[in-house]
């Protein structure tokens, strides 16, 4: 397919036809859908993700929201849920829930790590976490009960871009199935799907609603795999909310536009701090001293709003730092329209490469003036590097 753009973003998944229709489609609130004869009943039954049947399936809305999804992505179907978490669930699950080996990428999100330690632990899954520098060396970890290569490119806090096409090789020559969280860069920077991962998910709260006011997920994924992680999505009733899938619609309309100036801007700074007292390095993978940035250089068309500074004088300066700031104000999440700091924390990460990195502060550049951007961080880091 080509590549998404701002032209793809505002016509896809929109009523196109003859006669007089409202631009955007209708919000159709429903759990329940009547029928006129068993037969119709029946037959709805054998599609029910294409027609309406019941509203946990879903209503015209959400197919709306799903075909579009599908369509930036390159996929087979996309599939809405309640949350990112919940869509990452619903994929683990469906791949992870006899049991097995998990390979999960050792920069991954914080509560996915939790998932895999305490429910799919109880569910007798052994999860390997692995250096999100292995590459084509990933074979070595595949074992014959390996259910699931699980990626997130960049990883969480660090920004660790993955060699997606050598891990995706080394699990397909020994038919395991990938699946990767491409939240951070949406279907405009990067397309998995195109690279042979067969399952992409998105925390559509972030980038893709854009605007701070809904929790959303979507899970698009390819043929093969497709009525795997549909069961399982199924099967836990993470539906997504009618509201909030027309929110995701609506984000879509503007993706395009708002992403180009969160990167923008975020590399604005991102050039501008690496220069400053106090910053000992910069992790935007748009940056070339970012670990796998010849990865990101390959194989993504841009980088977005998120990254992270490594202050040099410790936990203490970061929390000065933070406490500093008044545009970017603290909280959880990203991808809105305003900016946020966090500290990064890595004791939970399973592997020691991390084991002697100073103290990181997660910034998310959101659409205010960058100017005004860079002057908050200045004062902030002069508090700490007067």
């Amino acid at each position: 397919m080509s590549k998404p753009d701002g032209t793809l973003l505002v016509n896809t998944g929109r009523p196109h036809g003859a006669g007089i229709h409202g631009v955007n489609p209708p919000i159709v609130r429903a759990s329940t859908f009547v029928f006129d004869t068993l037969t119709a009943f029946e037959d709805a039954s054998k599609t029910p993700f294409d027609v309406p049947f019941y509203g946990r399936v879903g209503t015209p809305t959400t197919f709306a929201f799903e075909a579009a999804m599908a369509e930036l992505e390159g996929g087979h179907r996309a599939i809405a849920t309640s949350s990112g978490v919940s869509a990452i669930s619903a994929v683990l699950l469906g791949f992870m829930a006899d049991g097995g080996h998990l390979l999960v990428v050792d920069t991954v999100y914080e509560p996915v790590r939790r998932f895999c330690t305490r429910m799919l632990a109880r569910m007798g899954v052994e999860t390997t976490f692995y250096d999100p520098a292995i590459g084509a060396e990933i074979a070595d970890l595949i074992r014959d009960d390996t259910r699931l290569i699980y990626m997130e490119s960049p990883g969480s806090g660090t920004f660790d871009v993955l060699d997606v096409p050598a891990i995706v090789a080394a699990a397909k020559a020994r038919a395991v199935p990938t699946a990767i969280d491409n939240t951070w860069a949406t279907p405009l920077f990067f397309r998995p799907l195109e690279h042979g991962v067969d399952v992409s998910i998105h925390a559509a709260t972030k980038y893709i609603v854009g605007h701070s006011d809904a929790m959303l997920g979507v899970i698009t994924t390819n043929a093969a795999v497709h009525d795997a992680v549909r069961r399982a999505t199924q099967d836990l009733g993470a539906c997504a909310g009618i509201e909030e899938v027309n929110l995701g619609l609506r984000g879509l309309r503007t993706l395009d536009v708002r992403l180009r100036r969160h990167a923008a801007s975020a590399m604005q700074l991102a050039q501008w701090l690496q220069a400053q007292p106090g910053v000992a390095r910069v992790l935007h993978p748009a940056l070339p001293d970012c670990p796998g940035h010849a990865f990101w250089a390959r194989d993504f068309d841009g980088a977005a709003g998120l990254f992270s500074v490594e202050l040099t004088g410790g936990a203490d300066a970061a929390r000065q730092f933070i406490d500093a700031l008044q545009l970017f104000r603290i909280g959880f999440s990203w991808g809105g329209f305003e900016s946020l700091v966090l500290p990064v924390h890595l004791e939970n990460r399973a592997l020691p490469r991390w084991a002697n990195t100073g103290a990181l502060v997660r910034l998310q550049v959101g659409l205010e003036d960058p100017d005004d951007l860079q002057r908050d961080l200045a004062q902030a880091l002069a508090v700490i590097a007067p």
